[in-house]
């Protein structure tokens, strides 16, 4: 008898859900967007309303709209959802004020307690955990930054005196436990708002990149996953914490013992190539539509034609400064009369491609490791361009599996390993992780490429800082 499992896999962007069968195979998904993050200044950034409850409401009725099969079959809900941000709750579980992103500059320090309206301070998984079963458990897995958390046993310090450093109340957070473990299960009232039968167990995942590696079905072999994301990073995995690096860090994995190694990354990565597309506008709906196109299918075909390094046309990516660097800025330099929307288009994705081969080579390089493979996830792995520009920056096969939203089939896979569908991680690999195709680096682009970043590309960023320093001091004066 078949049997169901929800994955949830919430993002910056859109909450996604998904329904997988235990061989893995993608039997039905809804994606909802969210609503824009409202910035205010340069310090916050919010979610709005509760958009994040609410998409997952409308995502689940979307999902069942599609869905054929028997509910009655569905045997468990994986939540992931979107790491290093701050829902604060009040006793009836509601949000006491709009969660926090990630890109929110008070995430910086930890919560102090002013509001009295606030019961609950909590990651968005522990949020949507106490939505679907009324229980305060989360996984421990989600707790990365001023949380105060001991990073050896990954739960709450007891010593007083480092948990008083973090100045959060201890009856404001909520308990933790280890991924792939049953949370609670689906209250009735969750049930009337979702859809999702009263009674499937809800389990734990981890940070939602440490879920896409497990979905993408990375193993310590040498193997870089580069997320695409709105935060753009790449990974590795293995099973020892390494807490004194430089060039990465490392985030408890999506299972117990497991640990996920992160390489720096580029805030708003995938949002530059929307917001390129949006920029061209009106241009490039007319001619889409005079071939009877998708807007980023008629860019994907026309940048195809233009030549590897875009005629010495760059993109850097710090559209999104890092809060330690407020004086960066997204940049396209050396434009010439030639240049047209599919230079554009395609000068952000090499831009992406090669911030990401020297972030990730930087990190193999402190870890003594050499890149064997790339596999790249998200919905920017759904263009053979970009598949193909990777291969070549990178100098190695790029893959992509079947599911290419990683995180989705990382949360059904810990929820297979929680109801004992599968006794290990790697034998629910092998049964629920699936490639899909493979692109070969084509040799004279990666000459090409090679050439671009030494003696260009990787000076960009050194040659213009103390120039966009002076004009941020204009802009900004203290």
């Amino acid at each position: 008898m078949e049997k169901y499992i929800i994955a949830i896999d919430g993002g910056t962007q859109s909450t996604k859900l998904s329904i997988f069968d235990t061989a893995g195979r993608d039997i039905c998904s809804a994606s909802v967007p969210l609503q824009p993050i409202r910035f205010y200044g340069d310090s916050r950034a919010e979610h709005p309303g509760d958009d994040l409850w609410d998409s997952l409401k409308a995502a689940c009725r979307s999902l069942f709209e599609k869905f054929t099969g028997n509910k009655g079959r569905i045997i468990g809900v994986g939540l992931g959802s979107i790491r290093c941000c701050r829902a604060l709750i009040r006793s009836d579980g509601n949000l006491a004020s709009p969660v926090q992103s990630w890109m929110d500059l008070r995430l910086a320090s930890p919560y102090v307690h002013e509001d009295d309206a606030v019961r609950y301070v909590t990651a968005t998984t522990g949020y949507l955990t106490h939505r679907l079963t009324g229980k305060t458990r989360d996984t421990r897995s989600n707790y990365v930054g001023p949380w105060p958390i001991d990073p050896d046993t990954l739960d709450w310090y007891r010593d007083s005196e480092d948990f008083e450093r973090f100045t959060t109340p201890r009856h404001m957070l909520f308990d933790l436990v280890d991924p792939a473990t049953v949370l609670g299960e689906i209250t009735e009232k969750a049930s009337r708002a979702t859809g999702i039968p009263a009674g499937i167990p809800v389990v734990s995942t981890a940070n939602d990149k440490a879920v896409e590696g497990l979905g993408a079905g990375l193993i310590n072999d040498g193997t870089v996953l580069v997320s695409l994301g709105t935060y753009i990073t790449s990974m590795m995995v293995g099973t020892t914490p390494r807490p004194d690096t430089v060039n990465y860090f490392s985030n408890p994995g999506a299972l117990p013992g497991e640990y996920l190694y992160e390489s720096n990354g580029i805030r708003r990565g995938m949002a530059t190539v929307t917001w390129v597309k949006e920029l061209l506008g009106s241009d490039i709906v007319q001619e889409a539509k005079r071939k009877d196109l998708t807007p980023e299918a008629w860019l994907n075909i026309e940048a195809v034609n233009v030549p590897a390094g875009c005629d010495g046309l760059y993109s850097i990516l710090n559209w999104l400064p890092r809060p330690s660097h407020l004086h960066e800025r997204g940049m396209m330099i050396g434009f010439n009369s030639t240049h047209k929307g599919p230079h554009m288009f395609r000068s952000i994705l090499e831009g992406i491609a090669l911030t990401m081969k020297n972030h990730a080579r930087s990190m193999c390089d402190e870890m003594g490791t050499a890149i064997t493979n790339i596999v790249i996830s998200g919905g920017g792995s759904s263009g053979d361009l970009f598949m193909q520009i990777f291969a070549d920056v990178f100098g190695v096969p790029a893959h992509r599996n079947v599911v290419n939203g990683s995180a989705s089939m990382g949360a059904a896979i810990c929820t297979a390993l929680a109801l004992g569908i599968y006794r290990d991680r790697q034998t629910a690999i092998d049964h629920m992780v699936c490639r899909r195709d493979t692109f070969m680096p084509i040799a004279e682009n990666v000459t090409l490429y090679d050439r671009i970043n030494t003696e260009v590309y990787q000076h960009l960023v050194p040659a213009t800082d103390e120039l966009l320093m002076r004009s941020h001091r204009i802009f900004n004066p203290e």
